[in-house]
């Protein structure tokens, strides 16, 4: 199984030699992306002009009607993909091993160069309490390195102490794509506001026709098991600041209950939502997460 050290890969060459041999690692033998061809939608039928290609005639219409007309499509291009990556305080724990952005970042990267490689379009939209910086959503070269070099500056920045709001910024980005796309969120789905509201949100995005695929990331140890030491420990709220000191043991039964419970509904809604649903463990090395989410698609296709 293919390993690799992101400093030593960064110091070879950057995040794009990180996200190249990691994606070609494990994409032999799937050509083709699992939403590939996706965005090609019927619009309407024409009258078949003679020296017209006769590749898209209708010859169910020409049965019924006995008239040629073509089929018009609303576009010939290949997949659509935004890449959202939450960059909230929260998705910077554990520190200073900030394994959740990390895990988001390396994971954008690569798939970024997979759509790229593909010759489908992608762009990438930062957010915390709003959207920070949204790309257009293109297929060329330059725009590739556009998006490697903003992740690489979100990598090397500092954290803010920013809180989430996922709702606000998914109904944001439903307004803001035009075209049918695919939506890659990466998140904890830790919300600062109402949980229902990021529903709302995500339906937002079903009702205007883009398919939705949401990594939720946690780190499974801590977050989810509560895996602690017991003894005393000083909690810090990343996104408030606030501080709390006590012995894991004594709320351990309670969080994990309230996160697994989170979890569960999240996954719930999705699944109500058909939305793809990808459980990531921060820790767990990224190359594997994604390898084993594309090979699934693959297989369902």
């Amino acid at each position: 199984m293919l390993s690799l050290n992101f400093q030593e890969v960064r110091r070879a060459g950057g995040l794009e030699l990180l996200a190249k041999q990691m994606v070609e690692g494990f994409i032999t033998g799937l050509h083709r992306s699992p939403y590939h061809g996706f965005s090609v939608e019927f619009a309407e039928h024409r009258l078949y002009n003679e020296g017209q290609s006769t590749r898209h005639i209708d010859w169910k219409v020409f049965a019924r009607t006995d008239r040629l007309y073509t089929k018009q499509y609303e576009e010939e291009t290949n997949l659509r993909c935004l890449i959202a990556l939450d960059c909230s305080a929260s998705m910077y724990y554990p520190r200073p091993e900030m394994q959740k952005i990390k895990f988001s970042i390396h994971c954008a990267a690569a798939l970024s160069y997979l759509l790229s490689h593909q010759h489908d379009a992608v762009g990438l939209a930062l957010f915390a309490d709003q959207l920070e910086m949204i790309t257009a959503i293109k297929s060329t070269p330059a725009h590739l390195d556009k998006i490697f070099n903003l992740l690489e500056d979100r990598l090397n920045q500092p954290p803010a102490a920013q809180p989430t709001n996922i709702a606000e910024v998914l109904h944001t980005l439903a307004e803001k794509i035009h075209k049918r796309s695919l939506v890659i969120i990466f998140s904890d789905m830790f919300e600062n506001g109402d949980q229902l509201e990021v529903y709302k949100a995500l339906q937002h995005l079903k009702h205007n026709k883009h398919e939705i695929l949401l990594f939720h990331v946690t780190d499974h140890d801590t977050e989810l098991n509560f895996d602690f030491e017991e003894r005393p420990y000083e909690f810090i709220d990343l996104e408030s600041g606030e501080k709390l000191k006590l012995n894991p043991v004594e709320i351990k039964e309670k969080f994990t209950n309230e996160l697994k419970e989170l979890h569960t509904q999240v996954k719930t809604k999705c699944d109500q939502l058909k939305i793809d649903f990808v459980p990531a463990h921060a820790r767990k090395n990224y190359f594997e997460v994604l390898q084993a989410y594309l090979i699934k698609r693959s297989k369902m296709k």
